[in-house]
């Protein structure tokens, strides 16, 4: 068993934690039960000892991969000269209201042929604990127990399993018109007896399953040129949400490279306060109100519990826990030997002042265009808007977390603009209290301080911090968020010389990595996709339809087969970094409903929507 291209997988999950499925038939990730628990699979990160669970052709031939229509339901087929075969791939949802704890979890495999006859091999080898726990393997009449000494886990099976060597194995011959279907089922580590007690058979959870996903996505409101696209990353951004509590995480892995063989990997198992506030304008402008709803209750638990200086962690658990401690596993390979592998992050103690202003321009469009939020979140808001006024001129890390040093960046400058105007036009429209005599001036000094410091005019363009002249993409945002008109000629021209340093054809560059840009870390990275959007979004505002198009049309053509994304771009053309990563999927919606929008208005129509709020597509009167 080799490296699998990371763009190679699928997904399938039951919003509480996701397993990725490759093209021939393995599943190579799967942390159970949650999200940010540790893996029971684990092969993409060490192909020797990390552990799989593959069902595919003994001999081989084509594959290819679908999502049944409307669905997170995974199909691979195997295509031979003697038959064709297929696995429909799942993880039943049984609820996803606030709070539910689900009885079970499991990941359900349906096999079966459509033509001729094929041979297929089962192999399913589990590796706890990303490794590092052994297990014993017991057969019970079909079935296998595979059990750690924290976790269990149930391989339910309709044909006789070989037990060796930790591992479980079969081999069966399926022909037109047969079936099986195997469950792989998550179970305490004193609860082997349970197993399966009340089966739900698997055409009914697939039935089930099927219903959920089409009814959730029957909600979504876009109806234009980019339909599926767009469905599929409103799936996908459904699945990074973790049901009991609201939150969203970045992306359901870790520690997939940013450059092959490089140190650049990273944990996102997480909730970045930034991406999950950037998710929720993405639902948002779907329609998906009540996403949007879990997450707001989700801050306003967060907001309980700050900070001493009254400020925000930037990182969070998925159940709200603080402590995130960064380690490194070195029994383990990495993915193509990119080391090294890490779970947890020390991200969750960096300063980054950005994600208020993220934050705050959520809350501003849920309350506008979803549930006016309550009096004692808007009270706990008006801690962080303190905050923002007393700290805004500090240094920080930034959007890209750098770990070089603290900076002025002009990103993180902005928001804290955008945290404060947010906040203004909250109190005013609702006419809530709050100190905004002491908002509207440091919102001006602030701005007033963007504009002196950071925009260079040798290069014509506004940097990425105060004390450079290195550019950085993450400034593309400032036309999107309203702090400077798209066409200004301070915008168009930082437009213009983003277009001619920070691109590579139609794909772009969060900062050149090296002497210009110095971030702390060594080694390269590809570029990144959730910044080639903004650029669609930037050209889009400024005018240039016609260049927004043509960018963000080569940039599908990026996606995996599926649709998905990781969070960058190789340069030759291959998905990096964690997959599929929630930010793209927010880059993607917004360009395709911003863009939709224009070319409408252009050509004189309004078949987009039937009525969705814009998040970043629209200016919002004061």
């Amino acid at each position: 068993m080799t490296y699998k291209p990371i763009g190679d997988y699928g997904i399938i999950g039951d919003l509480h934690t996701i397993a990725l499925v490759s093209t021939n038939g393995s599943i190579d990730w799967c942390c159970l039960p949650h999200f940010d628990s540790p893996s029971v699979f684990a092969a993409m990160l060490d192909h020797k000892q990390g552990g799989h669970f593959k069902i595919s052709p003994i001999h081989e031939g084509n594959q290819r991969q679908m999502y049944l229509p409307e669905t997170n339901i995974l199909l691979t087929r195997f295509f031979q000269e003697d038959g064709v075969g297929e696995i429909t791939d799942f993880m039943p949802v049984e609820s996803d209201a606030p709070g539910y704890i689900p009885k079970r979890h499991q990941i359900i495999r349906m096999v079966a042929v459509t033509r001729g006859q094929v041979q297929f091999r089962l192999e399913c080898a589990p590796s706890f604990n990303y490794g590092r726990d052994s297990h014993t393997v017991m057969t019970r009449d079909t079935n296998v127990i595979f059990r750690s000494q924290h976790a269990v886990l149930g391989l339910v099976s309709p044909i006789p399993i070989e037990a060796r060597e930790g591992m479980a194995f079969a081999e069966f011959t399926l022909s037109e018109g047969q079936s099986l279907t195997f469950f792989i089922e998550y179970l305490e580590a004193n609860g082997s007896d349970t197993l399966l007690a009340t089966p739900e058979s698997g055409d009914m959870a697939f039935q089930n399953t099927s219903a959920f996903w089409q009814r959730w996505l029957s909600q979504c409101q876009y109806s234009g040129r980019w339909r599926e696209t767009v469905h599929r990353s409103a799936l996908t951004l459904k699945l990074l949400t973790y049901a009991p509590t609201g939150a969203i995480v970045a992306a359901p892995t870790t520690s997939l490279p940013e450059a092959i063989g490089g140190p650049r990997n990273w944990d996102y198992r997480y909730t970045w306060m930034r991406d999950a506030a950037f998710t929720v304008y993405g639902l948002l402008r779907l329609g998906f109100t009540t996403e949007a709803g879990r997450f707001m209750d989700w801050l306003n638990a967060r907001c309980h519990d700050l900070n001493p200086d009254g400020s925000l962690q930037l990182v969070y658990g998925i159940d709200g826990r603080r402590n995130l401690p960064e380690e490194e596993l070195t029994h383990l390979d990495g993915y193509q030997s990119s080391k090294p592998v890490r779970i947890g992050n020390a991200a969750s103690h960096q300063l980054q002042l950005d994600m208020y202003g993220t934050l705050m321009d959520a809350v501003y469009l849920y309350d506008k265009h979803g549930t006016s939020i309550s009096f004692d979140l808007w009270m706990n808001l008006c801690r962080l808007l303190d905050y923002v006024c007393n700290n805004w001129e500090l240094p920080d890390e930034g959007i890209w977390e750098v770990r070089g040093g603290r900076r002025h960046f002009v990103y993180s400058k902005v928001m804290c603009w955008v945290a404060l105007d947010r906040g203004i036009r909250l109190a005013d429209q609702r006419g809530f209290p709050g100190n905004r005599t002491q908002w509207m001036h440091e919102r001006d000094r602030i701005y007033i301080d963007v504009m002196e410091r950071g925009y260079n005019t040798e290069i014509e363009a506004f940097v990425q911090h105060y004390d450079t002249t290195a550019l950085d993409a993450a400034n593309l945002i400032m036309s999107l968020v309203h702090f400077v008109s798209p066409t200004d000629p301070r915008m168009i021209s930082t437009l213009n010389r983003t277009l001619e340093q920070l691109t590579m054809g139609s794909l772009v560059y969060r900062y050149r990595v090296g002497e210009a840009a110095p971030d702390g870390l060594e080694g390269d990275e590809g570029t990144f996709s959730m910044c080639t959007f903004w650029l669609v979004e930037a050209l889009t505002r400024a005018g240039r339809l016609q260049e927004a198009r043509l960018i963000f049309e080569k940039m599908l053509s990026y996606a995996n087969h599926l649709r998905l994304y990781a969070e960058e771009v190789s340069h030759t053309g291959e998905q990096l970094g964690n997959f599929p990563q929630a930010f793209t999927h927010f880059g993607l919606i917004s360009a395709a409903t911003n863009l939709d929008l224009a070319l409408n208005t252009r050509q004189g129509t309004t078949t987009m929507t039937r009525r969705t709020p814009s998040p970043s597509s629209k200016p919002q009167k004061p």
